[in-house]
């Protein structure tokens, strides 16, 4: 089973994008080998192949920001054709830009124009071919669940809400009926009913998601389905994998202290400070024009100061001072801290844009550079709030074992919410990157956040 970042990731699938690559490069590597003829192939292989890779490397990010490479959903073949020709489009300005930094690069203009014909044909006909596999469940892992309740019914909403989830439904076991008619797979009444369909390997995974397990468990039967080579999964870190968020009214704190993770070495910790000090540095430097011409714009709209200072819960606890960009009037707060809501009508004009292109942010890089914050990490919240929030959510004083982010996991998988419902689901995230916290999973958080900025997702 292909895990990325402690995430399952159905092996169809990154075979159709390893797949989709191969087609891309060889479709221009065959176009400029036809066009530019063997001989002067042959006299520079290395540029030639070098030229097929970086197209195929510019289409294949413009592929993934416009969401081509979310298979959840099955498009329409003229919606999927539309947003490839934008992907694409979108590509060769890219490739324009990095032609004119590198001369060397340039595929003339006949070829550049046929392979991208080609290569729009050939994408068409692979994602047409590849859906078709989806709609068909074609290479799918069969699964049984054990339980009818509320945790059986999220993972059964999880499998069936994602054309590309990777398993498939066959089984239920329990008493109740809330998860069973999800997909009309037969309900048993016993553990021992699935015995046949082990045997057969019509189950190959079976999925433990009781609401109460004492009395309806048979170990013995499990036990046998295990050595049948029948995987027998725990039904909370199965939800977890398959959605990458920790379900926590169903997580016990037995769970918490005998599972993995949620330890973070000192080599880890060392390139994660590194790796804020670069990025925050790098950032604040390019968007000094922005940063500058933010300040006076505030100033021009409303009295007031430029930025905007408020305590905030940090690591451990301890409170500190977030820096952001002013984007409400000066008396915003007069009659108490709420929640930040739809349209608030104590945004200023600017402000409601920079708060869209998340300009706001941009001074929190300064809290990076001191160390309050991490680049990434969840978000911080207010004193006020959080107080709250811990009687009410369970395990949401966890949140603050690591330093605070100006992006995070809940950030780019959740959208913005601004009520309890909305930090209960929020706290799923963050537990789950708190869990598995890596170098990898802050540079693939930071890589995900530049598309959430250019397409404006869960900003308010």
């Amino acid at each position: 089973m292909p895990y990325i970042l402690k995430k399952y990731y159905p092996l169809r699938n990154l075979a159709f994008i390893v797949g989709e690559g191969a087609i891309i490069f060889l479709t221009i590597a065959l176009v400029n080998f036809w066009g530019a003829g063997v001989a002067q192939v042959e006299s520079e292989p290395a540029l030639y192949c070098l030229r097929a890779l970086i197209v195929t490397f510019s289409f294949q990010v413009c592929l993934y920001y416009f969401d081509l490479y979310d298979l959840s959903i099955i498009p329409s073949l003229a919606d999927s054709l539309t947003r490839v020709l934008q992907a694409f489009g979108f590509g060769c300005i890219v490739l324009s830009f990095l032609y004119f930094l590198f001369p060397r690069l340039i595929i003339s203009t006949r070829l550049f124009w046929l392979g991208f014909l080609a290569v729009c044909l050939a994408i068409c006909l692979w994602r047409f071919l590849y859906f078709r596999m989806l709609e068909r469940k074609m290479f799918t892992q069969p699964i049984a669940i054990v339980g009818t309740g509320e945790l059986a019914a999220n993972i059964v909403a999880a499998i069936e809400g994602k054309k590309d989830s990777g398993f498939k439904l066959v089984a239920f076991v329990g008493k109740g009926t809330l998860a069973a008619p999800a997909n009309g797979a037969p309900l048993f009444a016993d553990v021992k009913d699935l015995l046949p369909l082990c045997q057969e390997r019509k189950v190959e995974k079976i999925v433990l998601a009781p609401d109460e397990r004492r009395g309806h468990l048979s170990m013995n039967m499990l036990i046998r389905y295990k050595f049948m080579g029948v995987d027998v999964v725990d039904g909370v870190g199965f939800y977890e994998t398959i959605t990458a968020r920790m379900p926590v009214e169903k997580v016990n704190p037995s769970w918490l202290l005998f599972s993995d993770g949620f330890h973070v070495g000192r080599l880890t910790r060392f390139i994660k400070r590194v790796l804020d000090l670069t990025v925050s540095l790098a950032g604040l430097l390019l968007s000094l024009p922005v940063f500058l011409l933010s300040a006076l714009l505030i100033k021009l709209e409303s009295p007031g100061p430029v930025f905007y200072c408020q305590e905030r819960v940090g690591q451990r606890g301890v409170l500190f001072k977030v820096i952001k960009f002013r984007s409400m009037r000066q008396d915003a707060e007069k009659d108490g801290p709420v929640w930040a809501r739809k349209n608030d009508s104590r945004v200023t004009r600017y402000g409601e844009l920079m708060r869209k292109l998340r300009i706001d942010e941009i001074p929190q890089m300064l809290n990076v550079l001191k160390g309050d914050m991490s680049f990434v990490g969840p978000r911080p919240e207010r004193l006020f709030f959080v107080k709250d929030l811990e009687e009410k959510i369970p395990y949401y004083a966890i949140r603050h074992v690591v330093k605070p982010g100006i992006t995070g996991w809940a950030q780019i998988y959740y959208p913005y919410g601004a009520s309890e419902e909305d930090a209960l689901r929020k706290l799923e995230y963050d537990l789950y990157y708190i869990k598995n916290l890596s170098i990898g999973m802050d540079l693939w958080t930071i890589f995900q956040t530049v598309k959430v900025v250019l397409f404006r997702k869960g900003s308010r």
